[in-house]
């Protein structure tokens, strides 16, 4: 079997496109004897962790990456889209290393909150900023040198490869594709003089959006969800073949037979690609002890805090509260949580100063006579006999979740004043995705 790894996949994060499950993916990779798998979803890094943990538990090489979506010129400037004009090129971009993947969430990033018109887009200009520890390939039709050769502007085509390749170097390449449509074979000619002509290699791959031929009309369906438009609808988006699968290396063998050397190039790319992921480290923002207490440590603080807010809670202190609170201390202490109890106490803290409602806690946080004490929940857990463990188990260490409700319509007021306090890089919120499974659906 020939060697030959995909590095243009798109998963269920590509929301409403891809119709690959990440697991699904990953078991087709073994089974056709592949020893790296490469995930590419439209403008995100949604999936990046889910793949590379399944991926490396299966014993391959994951290899990080998106297509990232380019504005044609700046990233701020909202226009395009009629008489034909793209609003957004497509291209790939792969971490070579951690670097790569720190510069991928960046960029990932400005294109939702700089760039965002229909796509989340970046531009020439930041991905040249951050350009190191990346593998660049040029795209599939959507490419912007596909598109130029397929609209005949081969000089408009070179002068964009030769810019790629003057900031990526021997990190870029041309991408070919074969799908049985008459655009790639146009592609495919002008992009293998260009390799020619500026020495850039070539690398076959399949724009991979379900597992399986057969997927091809479940696939349209989730475009015509998307899109909200009818099946029978004649001017609706769709793809005009059913090639858009996870092919074995020998189908890309046989499609691409002509170029064997653009398949080598796809185990040149996966072994130059190594990130490797902490997900040990605790990355808490810095809480600031005042200026009249700096003497403290945070475990010392966090401890001074919660006896003085214990006086409040139980005017009668007992031996068992008082055996509760040292236990609870002292797993915090050793887990290292101190700065987020002292964290999530000073917004509460501030949401009640400026008036804005605030709920008594939900979940595992209300088994914590520590999280009691501060005025983080409001639920006695000695008077429920509620277990702390369920929240912070030493035997099973992870970051605590703290549930807080506040007022809605003033929770915004929380989030600034966070971002104000702590900077705008150490805060995010979370993201969820509703799943279609099959009785919703």
């Amino acid at each position: 079997m020939p060697e030959f790894v995909h590095l243009h996949n798109h998963t269920h994060y590509s929301l409403l496109d891809g119709a690959c499950r990440i697991e699904d993916l990953v078991t087709a990779t073994q089974k056709f004897g592949m020893k790296a798998l490469a995930i590419t979803d439209h403008g995100n890094m949604f999936g990046a962790i889910q793949f590379y943990k399944e991926v490396l538990a299966a014993g391959l090489k994951p290899i990080i990456g998106m297509e990232a979506y380019i504005a044609p010129r700046s990233r701020t400037e909202k226009s395009g889209g009629k008489g034909g004009s793209p609003t957004a090129f497509h291209l790939i971009l792969l971490a070579r290393n951690n670097e790569g993947y720190r510069n991928l969430m960046k960029l990932s990033s400005i294109g939702f909150l700089e760039g965002f018109y229909y796509k989340p887009r970046i531009d020439k200009e930041v991905l040249q900023a951050h350009a190191e520890g990346l593998i660049v390939l040029s795209s599939c039709i959507k490419g912007e040198i596909p598109s130029l050769i397929i609209h005949e502007d081969l000089e408009g085509a070179k002068r964009t490869a030769a810019f790629y390749k003057e900031i990526f170097g021997e990190h870029f390449y041309l991408e070919i594709q074969n799908h049985g449509l008459p655009d790639e074979t146009t592609a495919m000619q002008g992009l293998i003089q260009l390799s020619i002509d500026l020495d850039i290699p070539l690398v076959a791959t399949n724009d991979t959006h379900y597992l399986k031929q057969d997927h091809a009309e479940a696939q349209d369906v989730l475009l015509c969800i998307q899109t909200n438009k009818d099946l029978d609808d004649p001017n609706r988006l769709r793809f005009v073949t059913d090639q858009i699968y996870f092919k074995s290396p020998d189908e890309m063998a046989e499609l691409f037979k002509d170029y064997p050397a653009a398949l080598t190039t796809s185990i040149e790319i996966a072994e130059k690609c190594h990130v490797v992921l902490d997900f040990e480290t605790l990355h808490l923002p810095h809480f600031s002890i005042p200026e009249k207490e700096d003497a403290y440590s945070l475990d010392a603080y966090l401890e001074s805090k919660t006896r003085s807010g214990l006086k409040t809670r139980y005017p009668a202190m007992s031996s068992e509260i008082e055996e509760r609170l040292n236990h609870e201390l002292a797993i915090i202490e050793r887990t290292g949580y101190a700065g987020y109890f002292l964290i999530v106490m000073d917004f509460i803290e501030h949401a009640r100063k400026k008036g804005i409602p605030v709920g008594p806690g939900r979940g595992s946080a209300a088994g914590s006579i520590v999280a009691y004490a501060l005025g983080i929940t409001d639920v006695d857990p000695m008077r429920y006999g509620l277990l702390f463990e369920r929240f912070l188990n030493p035997e099973r260490v992870s970051m605590p979740d703290i549930d807080i409700d506040f007022c809605y319509e003033r929770r915004q007021e929380i989030i600034d004043y966070v971002v104000q306090k702590y900077n705008q890089n150490n805060v995010t919120q979370i993201i969820t995705f509703g799943s279609m499974n099959a009785r919703a659906v």
